[in-house]
């Protein structure tokens, strides 16, 4: 970042490189409209509609202050940044490096697992934020790490505990997070000393959290964003502020253990399918899949989707790129819940996906409704 970046009251647009025609003309409305000193980064699940998320420079610094804090960050620290700087979790170390005095390097793209351990060997790097197809890769090649290395955070998405414990056997000491882009980075992370109840992560401080009556989490905080800009077409820009509160979509579950509040990730509202009448929850059916993918070592792991079905409403499905993905079907099915069962293989030439390696969820339904296989 450019000298005095934080201090400055310039805007800051995360651009993605690789569809720059998004941000076409945010910078000069966020001029007129007198949003200084923010940073706009767009959401990941904006499913063809440009929208950004509004972060103040302050909140992007409160929540590196709450992070540096949990992980015990000083100037004797080098972060490497192996995520992209238009995402909140590559640009939030930034911050944090700025607050703490640590070193920052970058990995060069593209992603290769090997390349990045060496990075990390040769430049001495203690700290990283990976996301769970990152650390996939890294179980799936079997790569030690390195002995510099104090903490992989592992965010954008739920690592499952078959994943978090391969990589803990090869030395990665993986702590998972959980967050948003609205929330500037994190809203609660694995503590360094793992004494929470299993599956628990410990809220950080300068959040305050609450359910609504759907059992949704509610987040509340100066690291909350100021609002979202929407473009509805090409030169039409609108403020849409968020106010004091996030109504997530995220389903949890919250409580305290020796006066420590801590937060545990239940699933999504949208992660829910109806068969025959019955509630589906998806989260737990793609961690199964995710564990027989690691073991029998199939990299990127298969995806479990829904489709209509006259009869059942829905039926479930695996979407695979490869043969070895397809032949987890099997496995998959035996001993399963009729209900839970796979009813089929669709294999896609390359599942679409983030830039983090998130399944693009509304586009994957599309190509799958459309035929597009």
């Amino acid at each position: 970042m450019p000298d005095g970046f934080w201090e400055s009251d310039a805007a800051h647009v995360a651009i993605n490189p690789h569809q720059p025609a998004d941000s076409a003309g945010l910078a000069a409305f966020a001029s007129s409209t007198g949003l200084q000193r923010t940073c706009f980064f767009q959401t990941s699940g904006s499913e063809g509609v440009p929208k950004w998320v509004a972060l103040a420079k302050e909140a992007l610094l409160i929540s590196a202050g709450a992070v540096n804090e949990h992980f015990r960050v000083t100037s004797t620290d080098r972060w490497m940044i192996a995520l992209p700087l238009h995402h909140v979790g590559g640009f939030s170390i930034l911050a944090r490096a700025h607050l703490s005095g640590a070193a920052v390097t970058c990995s060069d793209p593209p992603w290769s697992a090997e390349d990045f351990v060496r990075r990390i060997l040769h430049e001495s790097v203690t700290l990283v934020s990976v996301v769970p197809t990152q650390v996939h890769d890294l179980v799936q090649k079997k790569l030690a790490c390195p002995a510099c290395l104090r903490a992989a955070i592992v965010g954008g998405g739920g690592m499952s505990h078959e994943l978090a414990e391969a990589a803990r056997r090869l030395g990665w000491p993986v702590y998972q997070s959980y967050g948003m882009t609205e929330a500037a980075s994190q809203v609660a992370t694995q503590p360094l000393a793992d004494d929470l109840p299993p599956g628990c992560l410990e809220i950080l401080p300068h959040w305050q959290t609450s359910l609504d009556a759907s059992g949704r989490l509610v987040i509340r905080g100066p690291a909350l964003a100021k609002g979202y800009v929407l473009r509805s077409k090409p030169g039409e820009w609108t403020w849409q502020p968020l106010g004091s509160e996030l109504v997530t979509r995220d389903l949890v579950h919250l409580g305290e253990h020796h006066g420590r509040r801590w937060l545990e990730f239940a699933g999504r509202e949208s992660g829910f399918v109806k068969i025959l009448g019955e509630l589906v929850h998806l989260a737990p059916l793609q961690a199964r899949l995710d564990a027989l993918a690691l073991k029998h070592g199939v990299s990127p792991p298969p995806v479990v989707a829904c489709l209509p079905d006259a009869r059942r409403e829905s039926r479930l499905v695996l979407v695979a790129e490869d043969s070895a993905g397809a032949a987890l079907l099997a496995p998959f099915n035996a001993g399963c819940p009729s209900l839970h069962q796979l009813a089929e293989c669709v294999r896609l030439p390359a599942i679409p996906r983030s830039a983090l390696g998130k399944v693009n969820s509304g586009r994957l339904r599309e190509m799958l409704i459309s035929g597009q296989v």
